[in-house]
């Protein structure tokens, strides 16, 4: 089955879809260890993780279609990619499906924030005329080569217009063809009611650790009528703290000795990154000579 299809179907099914965020390789093929069914890009994560820079549009749509091939190569989770704001006007959008989908992504997300945009738990946002948008997402679903390829319409309308007002954007969108639409900066279990409620698809919403959205459970959430929910910075805020955490330890102790409470096995990490699969390649078409002169210091060593 493909990705899309994948994805689809699980954002359709009456379970409700939990989708951390990555934002390199590594957090993807973490997310998958972990056991999650799928993956979300998080745009945020790119930019800091990539440009050490805020999320307020920097990202070129080069560099966005870079990094989600990348992410795309490293796992088999279907993997949801962060479309910004499309980059532009619908015309730009277009093109932005077009380049996501050839990266071998499932979906994306296209947001209705006025360029540049921010974090959507976040102050000072501003959103497009809902018009605007409709065209944006109508482009989209034109550009779109594979009819299971997710298109998630996140609307920042919430915090901006009210209630009543993201609900019709939200059906209007639907209207236009997204499959999913993203509440971003959701503040609690009632307007999450409210919303799925009136909605004409499948609801999805954010958790972000400090941010807007209340701690909840994924229980609480299914329970409410949410189809999906992103953590979109739950592995770059842990991997920041772990740093942190790491770095101050060996500045006070003098040391880099291996502390099993702070540092990842350094031989799992590599197997992590494939290198056992490096390993098996090696030893099917090196010839015997080839391996055995490679790895000979390594025996010798072992058998003293």
């Amino acid at each position: 089955m493909r990705p899309t299809t994948i994805l689809k179907s699980l954002i359709e099914r009456p379970e409700i879809l939990v989708m951390p965020g990555a934002y390199d390789p590594i957090s993807a093929k973490l997310v998958q260890q972990a056991g999650f069914e799928a993956t979300q890009i998080s745009g945020l994560g790119v930019s800091a993780g990539h440009l050490g820079m805020p999320d307020v549009s920097l990202l070129s749509l080069s560099d966005m279609c870079d990094r989600t091939r990348a992410i795309v190569n490293a796992t088999s989770l279907p993997v949801m990619a962060d479309g910004d704001t499309g980059f532009g006007n619908a015309v730009n959008v277009w093109y932005t499906v077009q380049g996501i989908e050839a990266t071998g992504a499932a979906g994306i997300n296209l947001e209705d924030q006025v360029m540049p945009k921010r974090c959507g738990h976040l102050e000072g946002k501003e959103v497009i005329a809902c018009a605007d948008m409709v065209g944006k997402i109508r482009a989209a679903v034109d550009a779109r080569k594979d009819p299971d390829f997710v298109i998630n319409a996140r609307t920042d309308a919430l915090a901006v217009e009210g209630l009543a007002a993201t609900i019709d954007r939200a059906n209007a969108y639907f209207d236009a063809g997204a499959n999913m639409v993203f509440v971003d900066g959701a503040d609690n279990l009632d307007t999450i009611s409210a919303m799925a409620d009136a909605f004409r698809g499948p609801l999805a919403i954010n958790m972000v650790e400090g941010g807007k959205t209340p701690d909840m459970t994924f229980d609480e959430l299914q329970h409410r009528g949410v189809a999906r929910v992103s953590l979109p910075v739950s592995t770059l805020l842990s991997a920041i703290h772990g740093m942190q955490r790491a770095l101050a330890h060996i500045r006070h102790a003098g040391t880099t000795a291996a502390d099993s409470t702070m540092f990842a096995d350094f031989t799992e990490t590599h197997s992590l990154m494939g290198m056992d699969h490096v390993y098996d390649l090696e030893r099917r078409f090196m010839s015997p000579h080839q391996w055995a002169e490679k790895y000979s210091s390594v025996t010798a060593r072992r058998s003293t």
